[in-house]
């Protein structure tokens, strides 16, 4: 396969509702995705509250998002080959139906002495998730013309902090007002309404696979990593949110700010949560605008939003209330939005389809790992020096990921300046490496 140039396209708003109305298949997965993830919200809300409330501890917040997180790494070596050898469309919609049955086991957490169970069920959702994601990530390019993926990455991207927004705070009302257990049914229905509009999708998820011989996972991953290290743009995407993860554990912070610091309950959480989004939804657009004429300033761009989103923390760290905190936690998010979606368009815009669901599948092992671990950190720092202390180290931990990662792709950054930043020649890198006679 040629090397093709990346493919210009307009940008805007007006680019987005074009798209969304005039690629059928493209507006079922974002519809898919909006409301599962919105459904999402309402979940980790209620259980946000509810473990604080019956634990009384940070590290106890902490191990909810590191249940998921650590599971996550764990299985992803074999999800992502899953995603490059199964019908793409078909393991979706297993996962949601998966994932719709086992939210409804946390109606049966009502005391303490049930806690683990909430640990037990986020960790059996990850599997799900963890199968999920890649081969949505990797069927996206796919499913949209080259003209249009920078535009489906933004929306994508911006869909999260979309529902964020509305979910979180939505979720933190319901929880409130009508019970968590209301909130967890309807993330529930959400996965199976996800389902739905998954099935009349009728565009392939992959392009036509040569017949060949399984190899075994080792092997595919062995595949994976020699494909990342001959391409060093690929090495350096990867690295993006290996490094975020490092200080990605400072969102355990935000249901205590809400719940211990400022005493604001579900709807504080509620409200930071979907301060949170608003920054999600706005930055990959932020991100896109970036990006200059093919991509040359995609490093660059994300440089700048690993550092807004450290720098926004620490700020948290220095806020009086919650009304000062919520529009920083919005500014560091537009960091963190923009540094999701740019990473993860790139690798979409390098890496050719047969392995696509593999890097991602890594990318995402990747970050979880460190994340899940930063997340642990966080809740014991939290525990130990309180919230608004913890904001501002873990927010300092992403100011100098920022740094050494511009300083460590800086040749990769100048390359892209020059050249622009498209797919690589497949045959060219996926050659097999020499055997020794």
């Amino acid at each position: 396969m040629g090397t093709r140039e990346p493919v210009e396209s307009e940008g805007g708003f007006r680019a987005s509702v074009s798209l969304l109305r005039r690629n059928g298949d493209f507006r079922r997965l974002y519809l898919a995705s909006l409301i599962s993830l919105g459904g999402d919200w309402f979940l980790i809300v209620a259980l946000f509250g509810l473990v604080l409330e019956l634990t009384g501890q940070a590290v106890a917040v902490a191990f909810t998002l590191a249940a998921q997180d650590l599971t996550y790494f764990l299985v992803s070596p074999f999800a992502g080959v899953l995603a490059d050898r199964l019908d793409r469309r078909r393991l979706m919609i297993a996962a949601d139906l998966a994932r719709a049955g086992l939210v409804l086991g946390f109606l049966l957490v009502q005391s303490e002495d049930t806690v683990w169970l909430i640990y037990v069920l986020l960790a059996a959702v990850a599997v799900f998730s963890a199968a999920f994601e890649p081969a949505s990530a990797a069927a996206l390019p796919n499913l949209v013309e080259d003209r249009d993926l920078s535009t489906a990455n933004a929306l994508s991207g911006s869909l999260w902090g979309t529902m964020l927004a509305v979910g979180a705070g939505l979720g933190g009302i319901v929880s409130a007002a009508l019970g968590r257990d209301t909130a967890i049914v309807i993330d529930s229905i959400s996965f199976l309404v996800s389902a739905l509009l998954i099935v009349r999708i009728r565009a392939s998820f992959a392009e036509a696979r040569a017949q060949r011989e399984h190899a075994s996972v080792r092997e595919d991953t062995v595949e994976t990593v020699r494909y990342a290290r001959k391409d060093h743009r690929v090495l350096a995407l990867l690295g993006v949110k290996f490094g975020w993860g490092m200080a990605g554990g400072v969102l355990v912070v935000i249901p205590l700010l809400a719940h211990e610091t400022f005493q604001a309950g579900d709807i504080g959480l509620g409200l930071l949560m979907a301060a949170r989004g608003i920054g999600a939804l706005v930055g990959p657009f932020m991100g896109r605008s970036m990006l200059g004429p093919q991509d040359r300033r995609m490093f660059l761009a994300i440089s700048v939003s690993v550092a807004t989103f450290g720098l926004g923390y620490v700020l948290v760290g220095f806020a009086p209330t919650l009304l000062v905190v919520m529009p920083l936690v919005t500014f560091a998010h537009l960091g963190g939005g923009a540094t999701w979606t740019l990473s993860g368009y790139g690798l979409q815009r390098i890496v050719p389809d047969r392995i696509r669901g593999r890097i991602f599948a890594f990318d995402g092992m990747l970050v979880t790992l460190t994340f899940g671990v930063s997340s642990i950190l966080t809740g014991v720092l939290a525990d130990a020096y309180g919230a608004q202390t913890t904001a501002i180290v873990m927010g300092g931990v992403a100011l100098l990921w920022a740094l050494v990662w511009s300083w460590l792709t800086s040749d990769v950054r100048r390359a892209t300046m020059l050249e622009g930043c498209g797919p690589a020649p497949e045959l060219e890198l996926l050659a097999p490496e020499p055997q020794a006679t």
